[in-house]
């Protein structure tokens, strides 16, 4: 488990911490409620597996205190949560999302649930057996949460690509895309209706080779994306990729995705700053199933996923404004930012 647990709770501001034992299905995992002080706490359910509890438990806490940076950042009346769930054959997993379902209902209201890595609309579907607190598949959720979240991404590529250079360009640009997931996928197809060339890795191959067809995409094996070429490295996978030694082979001059926590350690975005390298902060590009799912669940309505990409577009715009003027890393500053608006909402 997490050394002095407690104290980096009170010292980062974590709520709740629930450990999931479910003894008929087999399940294990965490709900972690970083902060609820303006509104519920919104985040997916990841499941994956983790070498141990404590690797789990550490991933939750992160994923769930950057939700509420995205939040803040936003400006949404809500905070951040996440459940991480440890796979493994031996889980009877319908019967344990249904129990995660039970957990979820059981923080009476302080915690609404999502997809992310590992749970899609089959897993939600079991989810909602239990709970109303969780983002439904179909017509009676709020839709087209893939679809938001590249809309952001890419919006984030070219407030990037105008700071760098005064214009998008986009027949001139190549792409590195790692991940051709959901989300993956949507980035790569607007960025071919844009006009770039898309090089992109994906560890499923037939999945790589059926995206790759449709949209015309170049594809390199995974692990090699790091040492192509290009104008712009899109990470869509997993987070925690950008460490000592794949910051070394990167040859990019924007890094923007949909994946979060991309970066290893904080200082990893002043090592991309001091190279000339514009990492665009996670916490806001990656945001855009959020918005559109905690606006849904909070007003009942589905933001346009126009409207998402422009409202992110402008909170990219305005970091990067002000990572220039201070000559700072784009994440230092962000990061700033979010901190401040969370704890103005801790001193009202």
């Amino acid at each position: 488990m997490e050394r002095n647990l407690f104290d980096r709770m009170a010292q980062e501001g974590f709520e709740r911490v629930v450990a999931l034992q479910d003894r008929s299905s087999g399940l294990r995992g965490f709900i972690v409620l970083h902060d609820t002080s303006a509104g519920p706490a919104f985040g997916g359910v990841r499941r994956r597996t983790y070498r141990d509890e404590a690797e789990a438990l550490a991933d939750c806490m992160r994923l769930a205190r950057a939700m509420t940076w995205k939040c803040a950042m936003l400006g949404l009346p809500a905070g951040g949560g996440k459940a991480c769930l440890m796979d493994s054959a031996a889980v009877e997993w319908e019967s344990a999302y249904e129990a995660l379902g039970r957990a979820v209902e059981e923080q009476g209201g302080s915690y609404y649930t999502g997809p992310d890595v590992g749970t899609g609309e089959r897993e939600l579907g079991w989810i909602a057996r239990k709970t109303e607190r969780v983002t439904r598949p179909g017509e009676d959720g709020p839709l087209k949460l893939a679809e938001s979240t590249a809309e952001g991404v890419f919006q984030g590529m070219c407030e990037a690509l105008r700071f760098l250079d005064g214009e998008e360009d986009w027949p001139a640009r190549r792409v590195v895309l790692q991940g051709l997931g959901e989300v993956g996928a949507r980035v790569a197809r607007r960025l071919r209706e844009a006009g770039a060339k898309v090089i992109a890795s994906e560890v499923r191959e037939e999945r790589a080779i059926e995206v790759a067809r449709e949209l015309e995409l170049e594809l390199v094996n995974p692990r090699a994306e790091f040492d192509e070429p290009c104008d712009i490295f899109s990470p869509c996978a997993l987070g925690g990729i950008l460490h000592d030694i794949t910051l070394a082979r990167l040859r990019c001059r924007v890094i923007a995705g949909a994946a979060n926590n991309v970066l290893a350690r904080l200082d990893s975005g002043d090592h991309l700053h001091e190279r000339g390298i514009l990492y665009v902060p996670d916490i806001l590009v990656s945001s855009g199933a959020l918005l559109r799912g905690a606006v849904f669940h909070l007003e009942g309505t589905r933001v346009p996923v126009e409207v998402i990409g422009k409202r992110i577009g402008q909170a990219v715009r305005e970091i990067l404004e002000v990572a220039g003027e201070v000559g700072d890393a784009p994440i230092r500053v962000a990061m700033r930012e979010a901190e401040r608006r969370v704890r103005a909402r801790w001193d009202k």
